[in-house]
């Protein structure tokens, strides 16, 4: 009979799923800027960004207010490692005249409990921070304010709707500051259900879903930021307070409330809102149980049909009666006892009758808290692209500890509901005052962390001023290297290519090039038309140069690439031409011709013996010699900037400058003749390859080199040398983000203290990381994802962190290499003695290629220190493979012509 007449209230599991689409939906309109003005499930920041990591530690005061008692608490957090904590608290009634009365008086009161609490704790001395636990509806701009909503939960205090709550305990806190000698910091406002998670947090870091089912009912979670239209910043996660109580506010559950349900509501405080609260919350069940017995009695279905009245009497029965009536053993016993003190006198089977109305009043109230916490489950799962996930939920209020079944049926259902998730529920012992305290523990704890990470990367940070310096320094290294007398002890070399004239259409021809300059060898076959059908063909073949080639003897290296040659030569079917050759040679030489080049030293990991202070076009050709298969013309040695100018010069002839940025960082551009003193004769120009990576190893830069560059230099093959490059190319950069790692690790702000085997490791974190980590496209998931193949199991919070200290790294070096390359610019303007310079540069390189901000960054400051200099990027094609091959056609084009 009862179910008939309750059917209504029996939700299969369609249509808890059902709900449970519905609520998700309104979740998504919570969160986004512009729907959410007409949401009814608010979903509002509470700018709690981290659970707490168990480095917590410290003294904290919290009062709690929102529920049928005012709590003061004392919380001390200890960093003995066993993340153990201690609570002491103290109870405050809310006398009805202070919670219907105006706000002035409550806040007054609250400050009056406070005061009392610590002279009972003789704390009146100590300045303490405050988390303010207030169980209400807040809109929250920043952590330590919050303006009231709206009242829930029979609160109904005139004048604090619509203002901020924290200003308005600052302010009774300040009159007591005077007169009672106390000094308290009110660091953050927290809602219950952000308290209960934050608490159980504490205990358990999977923790991050909190949730209230007493006399009112709420749930929290972490949401990633990118997700929240409302504040700003696309990084971590924040702590969404739901207020999920209002669901249904806009007739989406009326197809499931009863004729009791609207009953209920018309008789409350606050009619047609909180529609969900008053379907599920204890302050409600049991006036939802007293509207059906009154029916049914009228009806004739039960005592006979007599009403008595207690059921008129609203507010008579309570949750408490309903959870005696619903025990196991004695709750038949108990309903009896109740319903007697009622003076309803029930029979036996009334008394069956009323249990089984509880249970399902209080079922379908477990029901559907389960399908709203299953769609928050649900979006956990799918922010984190999870097939399966193990979380834990952290839980408080009286209806789920107090009740004998609540729990049990809330478990068994979310599990049915979600079954690739696996859920822990934790049980908040210390309650929401201990999780205000949490908050302000965490809040204190990521103050002291910004702090010091600010410290470690605030030598990355160089102002304007400083790049203005860098630029100048540089322009005087230039001029150094250029001059006769002090060119020897220059540290940015200004070598002669020998290079004297860029492409001007006629080049045509078969020509070979080679271009060695990383671990990779490549063989080209450039095929060069002229005319109008200008064009160039390129076929080539890369071979790779094993390690102990790379650090061997000379011979080996050259025998190698000798082989690679024959190879190529071969697989195109050419073994018998004598062809042209340019050979791109990406290290630093000397040149006496253009066919002439003098290594100087090597960089990028080669060391092979015996090479250095020899002619590398020579060393070519004894190879060439010793293999006796094939013969070839050397024509020219290019480094590879000369390529990629000579490339991008093709296409544009304002092309003047090469710049690399990638593995290494080099610039060369066209100088006038007749300031190249190391060079005979004034007349034109000829292309410099600056090798300014050595800018700085006189130690003009070291009040910008920080002790992480230091460590960079130390460990490496060439200590004291390249310093410049150490700065700011794709070969250092992922060294210097691995030793500010390591030692933000060993500070204990990241990845909990424990640096890693593979953190260790030297030369782990390629730039190619850099470049993925700072991709805007990329959230902060897929950045856990490089860290964990980088074997570096991070938090989110670790993510944030590492991707703020890549782009502290790659910032810096894109500054400095735009400042290096002001100083070029500004030079060629006044060589040609121009008010405005209008250039191109061409550019390539790995990292301006392919990072997310260098190449913007680098455009920026070379515009912002140049400021008369219109420069023009072009990026280039194959500068090391075409290039050499134009550097050739344009050496064979000049020496016909002086020939001629």
């Amino acid at each position: 009979q009862v179910d008939r007449y309750l059917y209504h209230m029996r939700l299969s599991d369609d249509v808890l799923l059902d709900v449970m689409a519905r609520f998700q939906a309104e979740m998504v309109k919570g969160l986004g800027r512009d729907t959410n003005p007409t949401a009814t499930v608010k979903m509002l920041p509470s700018f709690v960004r981290s659970l707490p990591d168990g480095s917590e530690k410290g003294e904290f005061l919290a009062v709690d207010l929102g529920g049928s008692q005012f709590r003061a608490h004392q919380v001390k957090v200890f960093d003995d490692g066993k993340q153990s904590s201690q609570l002491e608290s103290k109870f405050y009634p809310t006398p009805k005249e202070v919670i219907q009365g105006n706000g002035a008086e409550l806040f007054d009161y609250i400050a009056d409990c406070l005061l009392d609490f610590m002279e009972t704790r003789n704390l009146k001395n100590k300045k303490l921070p405050l988390g303010f636990t207030f169980s209400f509806p807040c809109k929250q701009t920043k952590l330590e304010e919050g303006v009231l909503l709206g009242w829930t939960k029979h609160f109904k205090v005139r004048g604090v709707q619509d203002t901020d709550v924290v200003n308005s305990l600052r302010k009774a806190l300040q009159k007591h500051k005077a007169s009672f000698d106390i000094d308290v910091d009110v660091l953050a406002l927290v809602n219950d259900t952000v308290g209960t998670m934050m608490t159980c947090g504490y205990d358990d870091q999977r923790c991050e879903v909190g949730l209230i089912i007493g006399t009112g009912t709420n749930a929290c979670y972490m949401e990633e930021m990118r997700h929240i239209d409302l504040v700003e910043g696309d990084e971590g996660r924040m702590c969404i307070n739901t207020e999920w109580g209002a669901f249904g506010d806009d007739g989406a559950l009326d197809d499931l409330r009863t004729e009791f349900d609207r009953e209920l509501d018309l008789g409350s405080l606050n009619p047609g809102k909180q529609l969900f609260e008053k379907m599920i919350s204890s302050l409600y069940l049991g006036e939802l149980v007293r509207l059906i017995l009154l029916k049914m009695t009228k009806e004739g279905l039960l005592f006979n049909g007599k009403v008595s009245t207690a059921l008129l009497t609203k507010g008579k029965i309570e949750m408490k009666h309903v959870s005696a009536m619903e025990k196991y053993k004695e709750g038949l016993s108990n309903t009896k006892e109740i319903l007697t003190e009622l003076n309803l006198f029930p029979s036996e089977e009334d008394c069956i009758a009323v249990q089984h109305v509880c249970t399902i009043v209080s079922f379908r109230s477990a029901n559907l808290c389960a399908a709203a916490l299953a769609a928050i489950l649900t979006r956990l799962r799918e922010n984190k692209k999870l097939l399966r996930m193990r979380t834990t939920v952290g839980i408080d209020g009286g209806l789920y500890k107090t009740h004998p079944q609540y729990a049990k049926r809330l478990h068994k259902v979310v599990r049915r509901l979600v079954p690739n998730c696996d859920v822990r529920f934790l049980l908040s012992l210390s309650g929401s005052g201990k999780g205000a305290a949490m908050v302000t523990a965490v809040a204190y704890r990521l103050a002291a962390q910004r702090k010091r990470i600010d410290a470690a990367l605030a030598p990355f940070l160089l102002s304007l001023e400083t790049l203005r310096e860098v630029k100048n320094k540089m322009r005087t290294e230039l001029e150094y290297g250029l001059k006769r007398e002090t060119q020897a002890r220059a540290t940015v070399k200004m070598l002669p290519t020998y290079v004297c004239g860029t492409p001007d259409g006629t080049e045509k021809g078969k020509f070979l090039a080679l271009d060695l300059g990383g671990t990779n060898f490549r063989v080209l076959l450039v095929k060069i038309r002229s005319g109008r059908r200008r064009s160039v063909q390129m076929y080539n073949k890369i071979f790779a140069i094993p390690l102990e080639i790379m650090q061997g003897t000379g011979e080996e290296l050259f025998d190698h690439i000798v082989q690679c040659i024959a190879d190529f030569l071969e697989y195109m079917g050419i073994k018998g031409a004598r062809l042209p050759l340019g050979f791109t040679f990406s290290f630093p030489c000397r040149q006496a011709s253009i066919d002439k080049g003098t290594l100087v030293g090597w960089t990028k990991g080669f060391k092979a013996t015996d090479c250095e202070g020899e002619d590398v076009v020579d060393m070519l050709r004894e190879a060439i010699r010793r293999r006796n298969e094939f013969d070839l013309d050397i024509v020219a040695v290019v480094n590879d900037t000369v390529g990629t100018m000579m490339t991008c010069g093709y296409e544009d002839p304002n092309c003047e400058i090469g710049l690399i940025a990638g593995t290494g960082s080099n610039v060369c551009y066209m100088e006038d003749m007749k300031n190249i003193e190391i060079v005979e004769g004034n007349e034109g120009k000829m292309c410099i390859n600056t090798e300014w990576g050595g800018f700085g190893d006189n130690g003009c830069i070291d009040n910008i080199r920080t002790t992480y560059d230091n460590e960079v230099d130390e460990g490496s093959l060439n200590p004291g040398k390249q310093r410049y490059e150490k700065m700011t190319s794709g070969m250092y950069l992922g060294e210097i983000v691995r030793q500010i790692l390591i030692d933000l690790t060993k500070q204990g702000l990241l990845f909990r203290g424990q640096i890693s085997e593979s953190l260790r490791k030297r030369g782990i974190f390629e730039t190619k990381f850099l470049s993925q980590i700072e991709s805007d496209r990329l959230a902060l998931l897929q950045v856990r994802r490089i860290l964990q193949q980088l074997g570096l199991d991070s938090t989110c919070e670790d993510s944030i962190i590492v991707k703020e200290v890549c782009g502290a790294v790659s910032k810096r070096a894109a500054q400095l290499c735009g400042a290096g390359l002001a100083a070029v610019v500004e030079k060629k303007r006044e060589n040609q003695g121009v008010e405005h310079l209008q250039i191109t540069v061409g550019v390539d390189g790995t990292l301006y290629k392919l990072h997310p901000h260098f190449s913007r960054i680098l455009r920026e400051t070379v515009k912002e220190l140049a400021p008369r200099c219109d420069v023009t990027f072009m990026l280039s094609e194959d500068g090391s493979g075409k290039g050499a091959a134009l550097i050739t056609a344009v050496a064979k084009r000049l020496h016909n012509v002086g020939q001629k």
